[in-house]
């Protein structure tokens, strides 16, 4: 295959890894071969300027939120969520995400990130909770490591 037939390739296979982001797999694409593909991925964010790592948070969904609400979740996503059971929530329990997620985005200016493959839902909300006591880079950092997470379960259970 030639270069450019290789990142074509490369981009088809893993460009839906990042929620919205195809651009951390085209420039992955461009350091082809990667030894290590979620460590050479994860390089490219954090060799990201720090602008276009918030707009990759940015770009992930609220937990629980309008996008669950709405269908509008990409597929990953909307399994990722289901999978703690998300998808089906008590009105008291929709209204507590709702709540945190609110409170989360006014103080960062993003949406709340975590691999919800690694918890519950009980484990989610006392997350929220936590992170809301911790400093705008903090979270930032926390949310490109989740991110990282929530990338190694999708390649991981990519056909």
């Amino acid at each position: 295959m030639t270069g450019s037939a290789e990142r074509a390739a490369f981009i088809a296979r893993h460009g839906a890894l990042f929620e919205h982001s195809l651009w951390v797999v085209a420039r992955a694409a461009e350091r082809l071969p990667l030894p290590d593909l979620h460590a050479g991925l994860m390089q490219v964010v954090r060799d990201a300027t720090h602008d276009e790592q918030l707009a990759l948070i940015r770009a992930h969904p609220e937990l629980a939120g309008k996008a669950a609400v709405d269908g509008s979740l990409t597929e990953a996503s909307a399994a990722e969520q289901a999978s703690v059971g998300l998808d089906r929530l008590t009105r008291d329990e929709f209204d507590r995400f709702h709540a945190l997620n609110r409170a989360y985005v006014d103080r960062f200016g993003f949406p709340f990130i975590l691999c919800v493959r690694l918890t519950d839902k009980a484990g989610i909300l006392a997350a929220m909770e936590r992170r809301l006591g911790n400093d705008r880079d903090t979270e930032i950092a926390t949310a490109i490591e989740q991110i990282g997470e929530i990338v190694r379960f999708r390649l991981e259970l990519a056909p």
